[in-house]
């Protein structure tokens, strides 16, 4: 069966909301090729509509490495509200998206990433649907937005795959999530 691994990038403080606000300074090209890496192990991305129209209004018109991968990957793209999809290779979910995702699972294939798409992320770790959870953790407290842990749930036991540390301060982890 495929892997459903999700990819965020976060604060130390564990803001996950809007990255483009405060992960600039961070990003290099050693991270850019490790997060190429890590989308040629998969073969579909699942994103919901705010991130779907953040990555639409950039990728489609960028070109080389990560770009090219971004354009060429399968996106399913769930939202209510949508009506039509512009970027290549995306295909609209309005119905329910965890029997959805819980179909795409069970077809044949490499992984099946998430980037960003927080709401989309937290189903997937109350429906136990979520395999890995990728962090990149910038070294900056933001102090307000949105984390992906928050407010009541159930205790979450994950085990640590691999860890890595960049020249920014940026530690990137990979965690099993336990079912």
């Amino acid at each position: 069966m495929r892997k459903i691994v999700a990819e965020l990038f976060s604060s130390l403080d564990g803001v996950v909301e809007s990255p483009d606000q405060w992960h600039g300074p961070f990003h290099d090209e050693e991270m850019e090729q490790r997060i190429a890496a890590n989308l040629a192990a998969a073969d579909t991305m699942l994103l919901g509509r705010r991130t779907y129209e953040e990555h639409a209004g950039y990728w489609p018109t960028a070109t080389g490495g990560l770009a090219d991968r971004m354009n060429d990957l399968r996106k399913v793209v769930f939202s209510a509200t949508l009506d039509a999809l512009e970027w290549r290779n995306s295909t609209l979910v309005s119905g329910d998206a965890i029997e959805e995702i819980t179909r795409l699972k069970r077809e044949p294939g490499k992984d099946i990433v998430v980037t960003g798409s927080v709401t989309l992320v937290q189903d997937l770790l109350r429906a136990g649907l979520l395999d890995e959870l990728r962090l990149l953790i910038d070294p900056v407290v933001v102090r307000a937005g949105r984390k992906l842990f928050e407010g009541d749930g159930d205790r979450l036991t994950c085990t640590l795959l691999a860890s890595h540390s960049y020249r920014s301060g940026t530690v990137s982890v990979t965690y099993a999530v336990a079912r």
